[in-house]
């Protein structure tokens, strides 16, 4: 399966001229749908919708259409009603304006200092009634549809190119990985001289008053602490099974966001232990760049699906 991100965007319009009497139809431009889907990332599916008031009851449909193929992501549906050939105003009807006279006379007779209708405010409202807002309202979920499917795509390759920068990122870490690796025995070769010269500072330093196993308890003891101190073995072989379930899940793909998320928690929490227990400068530089880069994979992770 294809690996997904949650960012996108896709975009679609549906278009139907008016209905009506021929001067109606002349008087008044097609209408146009537009819709359009933004999606960022969000730990859970978020999706909020913006439509016209005549569309509102669409968005159960609606809802159920981006369920069913989102996951996660902050999702924001926009649908708009635009008018084809935005220099030609619509005509109010005579019927509207006989309408909009009658209820202002209606409205001014209650209350006189209402203000009268604008120019503007007419026009407005004979863009509304003359919008064949059912024929388009029918046509929003298709329409859902086919920005929906450009959208998969649009993730789908964002997912792809996120996916080939985490195994970037991935191989990297198991160079330095494999540059630690040889100075673990370097390191116990330093400890191993340390305790020869600790020992042989202890024995030179006894006069009778301290025994020779005392002095040889104490040595051993703080070669003992200071091997485990330094001992990255075990930190380096628990980094490299979360690299290879990194791997694993971005090769099998579908919904691995999560999973990656915590595998990336667990890599950082083994460079730090790796760096806090370096006993060379070598070793600190590569928990330096393990981190900087598990920084930058927790970043993009942040975007997968």
């Amino acid at each position: 399966m294809p690996v997904y991100s949650m960012t996108g965007y896709a975009s679609a319009q549906h278009s139907t001229a008016t209905t009506g009497s021929e001067s109606e139809t002349k008087s008044a431009p097609a209408r146009r749908l537009g819709l359009e889907i933004r999606a960022v990332n969000s730990r859970f599916l978020d999706l909020t919708f913006r439509l016209p008031d005549e569309l509102r009851s669409k968005e159960p449909a609606l809802r159920e259409l981006l369920t069913a193929k989102l996951k996660r992501g902050k999702v924001e549906v926009r649908a708009a009603f635009e008018q084809n050939g935005s220099s030609e105003l619509p005509a109010p009807s005579p019927r509207l304006m006989q309408q909009l006279n009658s209820l202002q006379d209606s409205v001014r007779a209650w209350l006189p200092s209402a203000a009268p209708l604008s120019v503007a405010e007419v026009l407005r409202l004979s863009a509304v009634e003359q919008a064949p807002t059912a024929d388009l309202g029918e046509a929003i979920v298709p329409l859902a549809e086919k920005a929906l499917k450009e959208l998969l795509a649009s993730r789908q390759r964002e997912g792809t190119r996120l996916a080939s920068m985490l195994k970037s990122h991935v191989t990297q870490l198991r160079a330095l990985a494999a540059q630690a690796q040889p100075l673990i025995p370097q390191l116990v070769e330093q400890q191993r001289q340390r305790f020869v010269e600790r020992w042989t500072e202890a024995m030179a330093l006894t006069d009778g008053a301290t025994l020779p196993e005392a002095a040889q308890e104490r040595a051993l003891s703080e070669a003992t602490a200071f091997a485990i101190r330094i001992d990255v073995a075990e930190e380096l072989t628990r980094l490299d099974s979360h690299l290879e379930e990194i791997q694993r899940l971005i090769d099998k793909g579908g919904e691995i966001g999560k999973r990656l998320d915590f595998l990336i928690q667990e890599l950082h929490r083994e460079a730090n232990t790796m760096g806090s227990k370096s006993a060379a400068l070598e070793l600190t530089r590569i928990s330096v760049d393990m981190k900087v880069l598990i920084e930058q994979l927790r970043e993009q992770v942040q975007n997968i699906e």
